[in-house]
């Protein structure tokens, strides 16, 4: 049977799962048990599976993950381009007053709100088309990352039962992440908040939902408005790149860096601030390419997605947008 599958379906599989001749609606009757045992009520397992479909194209597209890496130099301008800017910009006056009404209540700079929202999304344009359920039940069977998928698939079954979406209406990429800033159930279920006050958390359509929710993912990650996010900076000549790294033991205050030679990128003195920051150095590429002096924000960016290049795409695109 696994043999015949996978050529049926054009993907090569090697799981725990597939090893034992379960097939997909077997392995989606252990789901609906779990779910059971959880308390997810009957109803919403009924309504939930009632059409889930096993889809190649997600494992597929989870083994087959571009191997390219651009430089920053390539991918920031791909990743912020001036007409992503241009819309950020006019998105940001459209909504300024909810945006700044986010921004004082969880105490996080709406730039950057903004920013996550068009990285993420294209500001709520490309949230994906598959069924979350569908495309976690797919990826849990598939069982490479059977544990993490199985609880994400559970965590999505709560936010049917609590009712902030249905069913049919639960969109997400095809590993799952829903909605306009692409959370996995399990970070809608720590961070979402209903910023409209109707008393759900629709991150998929409701724009003021969206805003809150990216604003309290980054409040309770330790997000604090007093700074930026850090800046691109210029090494001396024989700098000791060994003290670069974002590890706790490798942060200096801005004045440390300061004495060790470190300058902004156009030759200007670091800044003197009345109360001294942390800062951390770091090379995604190496020495040679971008360089960059970053703050306990840009840590956070780091917890929402641990992507070097996502978190500087998200920093570049908020300090343009400031207007």
């Amino acid at each position: 049977m696994k043999k015949l599958l996978s050529v049926i379906l054009g993907v090569t599989i090697a799981s725990s799962v597939w090893a034992s001749d379960q097939s997909f609606e077997q392995y989606v009757e252990g789901l609906k048990s779990e779910a059971r045992n959880k308390g997810i009520s009957e109803q919403t397992i009924n309504d939930a599976f009632a059409n889930v479909t096993y889809k190649p194209r997600a494992v597929t597209a989870d083994r087959n993950q571009p191997e390219k890496r651009l430089t920053l130099d390539e991918y920031i301008p791909k990743a912020v381009p001036d007409w992503k800017v241009k819309q950020a910009k006019e998105l940001y006056t459209k909504h300024k007053k909810a945006l700044e009404k986010v921004g004082e209540q969880y105490g996080v700079q709406p730039r950057f709100i903004v920013a996550l929202w068009g990285i993420e999304s294209n500001f709520g344009t490309f949230t994906g088309n598959y069924s979350v359920i569908d495309a976690l039940s797919t990826m849990a069977y598939d069982g490479r990352r059977e544990a993490f998928f199985r609880n994400e698939t559970m965590a999505a079954l709560t936010i049917l039962d609590e009712g902030h979406i249905k069913p049919e209406n639960m969109k997400g990429s095809w590993a799952g992440a829903m909605g306009q800033c692409q959370f996995m159930p399990s970070s809608f279920l720590s961070f979402a908040a209903d910023g409209s006050g109707d008393g759900k958390k629709d991150i998929w359509d409701n724009e003021a939902d969206v805003f809150a929710s990216a604003a309290n993912y980054l409040s309770q990650s330790g997000w604090t408005n007093e700074h930026t996010w850090g800046r691109q900076v210029k090494l001396p000549k024989g700098f000791d790149t060994s003290i670069q790294g974002r590890g706790e033991e490798k942060g200096k205050y801005l004045q440390e860096w300061s004495r060790l030679g470190i300058t902004r990128y156009d030759g200007r003195p670091l800044p003197k601030l009345d109360k001294d920051i942390k800062a951390w150095l770091i090379a995604p590429d190496d020495v040679n390419g971008r360089v960059y002096l970053v703050y306990n924000n840009y840590n956070v960016l780091m917890k929402w997605n641990r992507s070097y290049y996502f978190a500087l795409a998200v920093s570049h695109l908020a300090d343009r947008i400031v207007l």
